[in-house]
């Protein structure tokens, strides 16, 4: 008997941890997926970028150097020197290569969504939006939705974007990223 009350119990709990598993999956929207060809950029930019994320009251810095034009993006992220992280993106395919010691949660299709939603004109981003989200923009602000929820706030410092510092503000994933950028050239 007491064996059997603890096989109910554990199947309760199992129920209900299931459900509630599933109640918060119905609150959270879908991943954005954001994959805008590099040519809507509109621009070709060079920048060598420092980037600090800071989650959990801990920060990490990143050294980027960022290149963009019509048919390709890369990216190349440096840590005491060392790479830790590359991106190649043609408007098809992502190809990426990232050190081990990065932690499993910096994806890189997240690396490039944070790039294209900080960098790429808004009018380009809301056509390529999928249903229920939208972009706001007033002046040098940014703020992304999924239905009513917003998911990120990017302020930036000036025009263009890509010049001076962004910081991307993450309330989905409880993340800040702070972007200082210098322009290579063109």
């Amino acid at each position: 008997m007491f064996i059997e009350s603890i096989r109910r119990i554990s199947a309760l709990t199992a129920a209900v941890a299931l459900l509630t598993g599933c109640a918060m999956l119905s609150f959270e929207p879908a991943r954005l997926g954001l994959r805008l060809p590099p040519a809507a950029l509109g621009a070709s930019i060079s920048l060598h970028q420092q980037l600090t994320v800071e989650r959990s009251g801990r920060a990490d810095g990143l050294e980027v150097a960022l290149e963009v034009d019509p048919r390709q993006l890369n990216l190349i992220g440096l840590a005491f020197g060392q790479r830790v992280l590359t991106l190649h993106y043609d408007g098809r395919m992502l190809t990426s290569w990232r050190h081990s010691l990065l932690p499993d949660e910096l994806r890189a299709e997240d690396v490039l969504e944070d790039v294209q939603l900080t960098l790429w004109p808004a009018d380009a981003i809301r056509q390529a939006l999928p249903a229920g989200w939208r972009l706001e923009e007033n002046g040098l602000r940014r703020t992304l939705f999924a239905g009513e929820m917003a998911v990120t706030a990017i302020e930036y410092s000036g025009e263009p974007r890509w010049s001076g510092m962004i910081e991307l503000q993450n309330l989905r994933y409880h993340y800040r990223l702070v972007i200082q950028s210098v322009s290579n050239g063109p």
